[in-house]
């Protein structure tokens, strides 16, 4: 399903007609109802995202989104991708809003991620038509959209000329709300986010910040039951990494257990979808 909503035709998301440029109309594909605007967050991040912005994504983004928050993003590869990516994981609905004509798959090797939203009751959405092509100018314009559409606009990994640093000061300029997530002080992916928090805006520390603005309660998971339900070494291992990602080797020595054991082990903690690997080094979900 496609079309074209007009400014002034009643399915026209209310938030993003309280900004002071207004689209005069937007394109879609995909499943347009008024529900799917009346909580959406805007997660933008570098295009650059590191282990950490994945992980970081992954763990805030399911559980915020599973709590029936609409994901709005810009389709690009890293932290967009990945807040989109999340959101249908757990079942929940996600909009990306192109720079381009929304018959236009961009970055076209994401096709699969464009097909997944539509088949999940999600949108595509662009004020450009048919297969126009992005340019330098409608990154911004796109931008505007995001945070327009959003209560709140959450930053993930940004450098101090990232484009997510548009967004949030647009988010700023429509009296929104704005959240930062602290990423490590030795990255340079970290640095647009510490502008930010010296600028006072909010700084996450767990999705309960973010749900709590929504005015959603958080599900409290039980420690003790989620610890009953792993064996021993499990929960030591759990807890190593916890503290930092880790090879199995370096893992093995500071469990004092052998690779093979650990090995076997943490196959089945990837099964059950505990943890991930990436670049060698085991995180925690």
């Amino acid at each position: 399903m496609q079309g074209i909503i007009k400014f002034d035709d009643p399915q026209y998301p209310k938030l993003l007609k309280k900004i002071n440029d207004p689209p005069k109309q937007l394109y879609y594909k995909g499943n347009w109802d008024k529900k799917i605007f009346e909580n959406c967050l805007a997660v933008v991040g570098s295009r650059r995202m590191t282990s950490y912005g994945q992980q970081i994504t992954n763990k805030l983004i399911s559980e915020i989104a599973s709590r029936g928050i609409t994901i709005v993003s810009g389709f690009m590869y890293g932290i967009d991708a990945t807040a989109h990516k999340t959101a249908l994981d757990v079942g929940a609905r996600t909009i990306a809003i192109m720079p381009c004509g929304i018959e236009r798959i961009h970055p076209e090797y994401q096709t699969k991620l464009y097909v997944d939203i539509l088949e999940n009751n999600g949108l595509i959405v662009s004020e450009f038509e048919g297969d126009s092509l992005p340019a330098f100018w409608t990154y911004p314009k796109r931008n505007r959209i995001i945070a327009g559409l959003s209560k709140a606009t959450m930053v993930i990994e940004a450098g101090l000329k990232s484009g997510s640093l548009i967004t949030a000061n647009l988010a700023k300029k429509y009296k929104r709300k704005v959240f930062a997530v602290p990423g490590p002080l030795t990255s340079v992916l970290s640095e647009g986010i510490c502008q930010l928090i010296k600028d006072g805006v909010s700084v996450v520390t767990c999705a309960g910040d973010v749900l709590e603005y929504y005015d959603i309660k958080r599900k409290i998971i039980n420690k003790k039951e989620f610890d009953n339900s792993l064996n021993d070494l499990e929960q030591r291992i759990i807890q190593k990494l916890q503290q930092e990602p880790m090879e199995i080797d370096v893992l093995s020595r500071s469990l004092e257990i052998s690779s093979a054991k650990i090995g076997t082990t943490m196959s089945l903690m990837q099964l059950k979808n505990l943890i991930f690997i990436e670049n060698g080094k085991y995180y925690v979900h």
